[in-house]
């Protein structure tokens, strides 16, 4: 029974959360708020099927370690540093006074301090996944606005990881309350000290060589295992051996990773599976709210709703005016911070499971993050008119001080990316670089990476199969994409990925067989060349000058014999390399 009830949970809970986000995501909200509602629907609160949620919460837990192994996967300093000066003080100052109101509505609602505390602590955190979506959806994600959005939410993380460590050392069963404080914060900074210097003194020589061995195999499974088994391994190891929280573990291990040549591909083959799990966690998060307390205490949420909408918004804009920056690029960061998400519901189960908050806050947390993650996307579409009103209201205003132009922005220069590195990418490489025309390399050879980065040529290690890849070559801003290997699986799919990114991109493929050709023409690609056509091409000319044919004789009979083959849609081979657009 056990297993049926198991199979029926992830069954049950996925089909609904299917459901749910599909139907969210089409009317324009963010999934998430689909995932929280098929948590209502599948929960003990409601008619219909019931989920076992002890199970749901278990394998969402999974769900937490792979998305803090996320968190440090993509952690880059040099992100941070770029917005130190706005975004260091920025997500402390919001933080503390987020802090502070969820404190003083705690003491209003007669809980006690310790509540008060872990309750405002989940408040002032944001949802990462919500912001980084909203901002790419309105094209702000590479503007100063998304920088500094971005940048404070680094923060943020970082701050939640630290109170994820010390929740337990507080207000664990050993915990000796605030007295004990100095010592609880010695005692976890020593652990924290210990657990970072073993994971990257030793992590950092042992994961990348067991990753480097593992990918020599050419195997995408024993990869994929092998990266789920380092983020799982360090963060059990973190809780067992050092006594600190799984999820420090396991964004540590996550910044390990990132910092090797492994981090794209560990990105986009291991963590599709954290979306599975991380979208449980969500259900399990769902599956606690009770669609009654809205009756019940429609003041706790309307105070919840009141801090995350209008308190965290406000004291963000204060402290971005403050800096200095221009009220549009103030609003847009406040409105993006407006919402609570995954962090807030892993401080809020800690809080729960140490006995600190009571079931009504998590009630009102889970209706504040569907209400606020829902409202983010409408909220932020009035940022344009608000924009477009305070410029003409005011015509001068000050430009960010703190964010550098970045360097990927000059378009001084055309580019295209190169699938493969091969004979042909080789002589697509130089062509282009003779040219003038900037390549950057897609290769799953780690050496041939390695040996293009040392010939200071842009390469990227990864399948080209995914969304990341093709963005982490500048897909986005690419004139042309070349598909240089003629027996590249889902060549089709990586056309439709690269003309949805960037639709006016023009792309070249290269096949084996002729009967290849109509299904990338339909994907879009602007020129196939089949490697039975080029054989044949090449034949005829060989032997029409066996034969004596004149060059005209043979520039006829090769332009009836690619039409016969390829039809007249293709390049006919007469593109040039001019002015980016090969």
């Amino acid at each position: 029974m056990h297993n049926i009830d198991l199979i029926l949970t992830l069954t049950g809970a996925l089909t609904a959360a299917l459901v749910l986000g599909y139907f969210t995501q089409r009317i324009g909200l963010s999934p998430i708020v689909g995932y929280l509602l098929a948590g209502i629907v599948v929960g003990p609160h409601t008619w219909g099927f019931e989920a076992d949620r002890t199970m749901a919460e278990q394998l969402g837990e999974v769900g937490v370690i792979l998305l803090m192994f996320g968190v440090g996967l993509q952690f880059h300093l040099k992100e941070l540093l770029a917005v130190r000066r706005i975004a260091i003080p920025g997500a402390v100052f919001q933080s503390a006074v987020a802090t502070l109101l969820g404190v003083v509505a705690a003491w209003g609602f007669g809980w006690t301090a310790s509540a008060g505390l872990v309750y405002g602590m989940a408040i002032s955190v944001a949802s990462t996944v919500v912001l980084v979506r909203v901002l790419a959806d309105h094209g702000d994600l590479h503007t100063p606005t998304g920088h500094i959005a971005v940048g404070w939410l680094v923060v943020e993380d970082l701050f939640t990881v630290v109170i994820l460590v010390l929740l337990p050392a507080l207000f664990g069963n050993a915990a000796g309350g605030v007295a004990a404080l100095p010592m609880v914060l010695l005692l976890t900074a020593l652990k924290i000290a210990a657990m970072v210097a073993v994971t990257f003194i030793v992590g950092s020589r042992l994961i990348p060589w067991l990753l480097h061995r593992v990918d020599e195999t050419r195997t995408r499974e024993l990869f994929t295992l092998t990266v789920l088994v380092v983020a799982l391994g360090i963060a059990v190891g973190s809780t067992l051996v050092f006594g600190v929280s799984m999820a420090l573990g396991a964004f540590l291990a996550g910044m390990v990773v990132g910092r090797s040549d492994f981090s794209l591909r560990a990105a986009t083959e291991a963590l599709p599976m954290r979306d599975a799990f991380a979208v449980l966690f969500f259900v399990s998060t769902g599956m606690l709210f009770n669609p009654r307390f809205l009756l019940e205490a429609p003041g706790l949420v309307a105070a919840t709703l009141g801090i995350v909408l209008i308190g965290k918004p406000l004291a963000a804009l204060a402290i971005v005016l403050f800096f200095g920056y221009p009220m549009r690029v103030a609003f847009s960061v406040a409105v993006a911070l407006a919402q609570i998400g995954e962090f807030t519901f892993m401080l809020a189960s800690v809080g729960r499971v140490l006995g600190v908050l009571p079931e009504s806050a998590t009630n009102a947390l889970v209706a504040a993050a569907i209400v606020s993650i829902a409202a983010n996307p409408l909220l932020y579409r009035l940022v344009g008119p608000l924009e477009r009103w305070l410029d003409r209201r005011a015509k001068s205003s000050a430009s960010p001080r703190d964010v550098e132009p970045d360097a990927s922005d000059d378009l001084s220069r055309h580019r295209a990316v190169i699938i493969g590195f091969g004979p042909v990418g080789r002589t697509l490489s130089r062509l282009l670089d003779e040219n003038e025309i900037e390549p950057t390399i897609v290769e799953l050879n780690l050496e041939t990476v390695h040996m293009l980065r040392k010939a200071k040529t842009a390469a990227v290690y990864g399948d080209a199969t995914h969304q990341d890849v093709l963005k982490a070559a500048g897909i986005e801003k690419a004139t042309s994409l070349f598909l240089s290997s003629s027996g590249m699986s889902n060549a089709e799919e990586i056309i439709r990925m690269a003309k949805t990114l960037n639709p006016k991109i023009r792309v070249i493929a290269r096949c084996a067989y002729l009967r290849e050709v109509p299904s990338l023409r339909k994907a879009g690609a602007d020129g196939v060349y089949a490697g039975e056509g080029e054989v044949a091409l090449a034949m005829t000319e060989a032997i029409l000058r066996r034969f004596g044919a004149v060059p005209d004789q043979i520039d006829r009979e090769r332009d009836r014999v690619r039409t016969d083959l390829f039809g007249n849609s293709n390049d006919d081979g007469k593109a040039t390399v001019s002015g980016g657009m090969p």
